[in-house]
């Protein structure tokens, strides 16, 4: 099979071929206006799949056809929000010739107008698949996901790329295009227009057990999900898609710049869009993960319901993603599962089970989540990671009511002057060995307070979902200090990770967050701690590790008159 990329050195059809590499059946044109950078791209190929370099501009596509006679087109050049008077010239050119096509278009109204070919595609045979990336497949997928248990009535999405990724000049020229400009969307039951880049929310990407991404900025963007998604879902009354790119202040810069163009009327920023794109792409810091989201609230069974899909990608597989619906669909054709013939936005092209494979073989990972208000605190937050939780885990966060566990602990404490004193204040024990220990927890107005009791020697904290920028996290507060913490199941072992610290509900420097491993697990069947509490320029102010069993399991425990209480052992760290 030949396949013919149209922007087949660029930042999509790049990787694109890269995703094909392993089929020795294919041969990929990786065609661009620059035969040298097609050169140098086939030069470095060590796929098993034949790559020709070809220099063509969209203008001749027609001619390119008739001579290398292709099997399939794809184009991922763009940007598709500037094709001009005729941008529709590679697909009519495509059914003219009897060739398939697909495309990676990003533009709402480009993939919205592609239906007007249908017939015309039918009648040559061929299919035309346009917005074949992660918005809209991927979103409609999910969405339809959900469908299956709740009637779907709003819908809000983003995707948040990774600082390293990388951006093309091409997608930078189409944001910064449309910042500021009218964008199509779904609002109160009807069409509607919103401001590109001028409306914003925060959301933090957190799959059910893995380490979340931080709470990111998002920014309504134009993309073929505000048009093509909302026919699928008739009790839909609203839509809305944002990206989230980093760092934030540049993306607040652009905020600012589409407010001020939908103002003042001022025209388009796309002249800037050099700038941006070499801003961009050498500012990178932060984090080398990236993830995308789908929330949805609804009804079912005549209640109101709310789910969330979350995916996150680690170090360099996030950029991979928008050109995997495409991969996707290749390897089927070539096992002889071609879409049917017509011409069509890409949102059916490929089911939520359709990407399994292909997340599998990378570091990307996916899970829904279910807000159950009235779930106890660590269900609340795990989501279906809970029920992965060792079963002594399961047992002493499954519960909603006040109880009482006990054991003996092992406790180090830091020799600083600056560690005995944190110590001292916030009543952290002494150090000793096999130091018995009991942890009482009491639900107080949605948080749960944990009392914990080493050899006489008291401390609490309260502990509660976090909201806003520490959404999904775990906020446990001692006193003044509150830590959010997130809680990462790796193994059978539940990390506390620390993310964020305020005082006073004032947020404090991230490179003074307390520090150490931190974790709970089942051994021999009892529940174990292990928690470790440094801080930068302090060090070790106290650790702590033992087991603990509930009380009435033990013969030992002699106090069940001890004041109840609630937080998790791990969590101060």
């Amino acid at each position: 099979m030949k396949i013919l990329i149209l922007g087949g050195y660029g930042v999509f059809g790049g990787r694109l071929a890269e995703l094909l590499a392993d089929i020795s059946s294919i041969e990929i044109l990786v065609c661009g206006r620059s035969l040298a950078r097609a050169e140098a791209f086939c030069a470095s190929w060590r796929g098993q799949a034949r790559v020709r370099p070809l220099m063509l501009d969209r203008r001749d596509i027609a001619h390119a056809l008739r001579v290398q006679k292709p099997g399939l087109v794809v184009d991922a050049s763009g940007p598709f929000q500037t094709y001009g008077g005729e941008p529709y010239s590679v697909i009519t050119a495509c059914i003219e010739a009897g060739i398939d096509y697909l495309d990676f278009a990003d533009a709402a109204d480009f993939v919205f107008g592609v239906s007007e070919f249908d017939e015309q595609a039918k009648a040559a045979g061929v299919f035309v698949l346009s917005g074949v990336s992660s918005f809209p497949v991927l979103t409609a997928a999910v969405l339809r996901e959900m469908a299956r248990t709740m009637e779907i009535v709003a819908v809000e999405g983003g995707i948040a790329p990774s600082p390293y990724a990388g951006i093309g000049l091409n997608v930078m020229r189409a944001v910064v295009g449309y910042a500021g400009a009218p964008v199509k969307l779904w609002r109160n039951g009807r069409a509607a227009e919103g401001v590109g880049l001028s409306e914003s929310r925060r959301f933090t990407v957190a799959v059910p057990g893995g380490l979340p991404l931080r709470n990111i900025h998002f920014s309504l963007v134009d993309v073929p999900d505000l048009q093509v998604i909302p026919p699928e879902h008739p009790t839909m009354t609203d839509l809305w898609m944002g990206a989230g790119p980093v760092p934030e202040f540049l993306h607040r810069i652009l905020n600012c710049l589409a407010k001020a163009r939908k103002r003042f009327g001022l025209p388009s920023f796309a002249p800037l869009s050099p700038l941006f794109h070499a801003v961009l792409n050498r500012m990178r810091f932060g984090e080398h993960r990236g993830g995308m989201f789908v929330r949805a609230q609804g009804r079912a069974a005549g209640r109101p319901m709310e789910m969330s899909w979350h995916l996150l990608a680690e170090g360099d597989d996030g950029p991979y993603i928008p050109s995997m619906a495409i991969e996707a669909l290749i390897r089927k054709i070539l096992k002889g599962q071609s879409p049917l013939p017509g011409a069509r936005a890409g949102t059916r092209a490929l089911e939520l089970a359709d990407y399994d494979e292909l997340f599998r073989s990378k570091t990307i990972f996916t899970g829904f989540r279910r807000e159950e208000p009235d779930a106890p605190l660590f269900r609340r937050l795990l989501g279906s990671a809970f029920d992965a939780l060792p079963p002594r885990l399961q047992e002493l966060h499954g519960s909603g009511h006040a109880r009482q566990w006990q054991g003996v602990a092992e406790v180090r404490r830091g020799q600083g002057v600056l560690a005995r004193m944190i110590s001292a204040m916030l009543r952290f024990p002494a150090a000793g060995k096999q130091v018995p220990v009991s942890v009482t927890f009491t639900p107080e107005k949605g948080e749960e307070r944990w009392t914990r009791n080493f050899a006489g020697r008291h401390f609490s904290s309260t502990q509660s979902a976090g909201t806003g920028r520490d959404q999904y996290l775990l906020a446990e507060r001692f006193g003044m200090v509150t830590v959010a913490l997130a809680l990462v199941l790796d193994r059978g072992r539940l990390a506390l990770v620390p993310r964020r610290w305020h005082v006073l509900g004032m947020p404090l420097p991230g490179f003074l967050l307390p520090k150490g491993v931190s974790f709970e697990t089942q051994e021999e069947g009892r529940f174990r701690f292990d928690v470790e509490i440094s801080l930068p320029f302090v060090g070790l102010v106290v650790a702590y590790k033992g087991t603990l069993e509930p009380a009435n399991d033990s013969p030992a425990y002699s106090d069940p008159s001890e004041t109840p209480c609630g937080a998790s052992l791990g969590e101060e760290a």
